[in-house]
């Protein structure tokens, strides 16, 4: 019997990682290790299951996916192209044939990396950059945004977990 492993955030620092932007490596890393958990050996007809009104975690999955990027491109400074805009739209539709399991993480174990990179390359001294988000460029900064992209993971990563309990317990 192996013992587990601290969570990430009492394991130290996340390597390369500056020391404010911690937290949010902390909480991707989280995010892909528990989604991981609790998904890896699901039967990939539960995916979709919209139990008692709730997301599927397929949504869950994707969108995680999906809208850590379109955070982390307003973080740059960027406009969303095309490609996001229409993942968007994708992220609640299971596709013919659905994906299974493996490749939504394996997605979503992309997009953490991604988002390590980003974390790593964001120089401290532009933390507090203004930032527009959207196309009524609501005001944020570059803090703001790395931080929300990491609490909104960690928010999906929860609905994951707890619906893959509820269906795996015959929800």
């Amino acid at each position: 019997m192996s013992i587990p492993q601290p969570e990430p955030w009492l394991r130290g620092p996340v390597a390369g990682i500056p020391p404010p932007l911690q937290p949010a490596a902390h909480a991707f890393v989280m995010s892909i290790e528990d989604c991981e958990g609790a998904v890896r050996d699901m039967a990939a007809d539960l995916l979709w299951v919209e139990y008692g009104g709730a997301a599927s975690i397929g949504f869950h999955l994707r969108h995680l996916v999906g809208a850590t990027d379109r955070l982390l491109s307003y973080a740059r400074g960027e406009a969303l192209t095309a490609a996001q805009k229409a993942a968007l739209v994708a992220e609640r539709t299971p596709g013919d044939p659905p994906p299974e399991p493996a490749a939504l993480l394996a997605a979503w174990r992309a997009g953490v990396d991604r988002a390590l990179a980003q974390l790593a390359a964001t120089p401290e001294s532009v933390l507090l950059d203004l930032r527009g988000v959207g196309r009524a460029q609501l005001p944020s900064n570059v803090l703001g945004l790395l931080f929300h992209a990491a609490e909104h993971a960690s928010r999906h990563t929860g609905q994951v977990v707890t619906t893959a309990k509820i269906l795996r317990n015959g929800g």
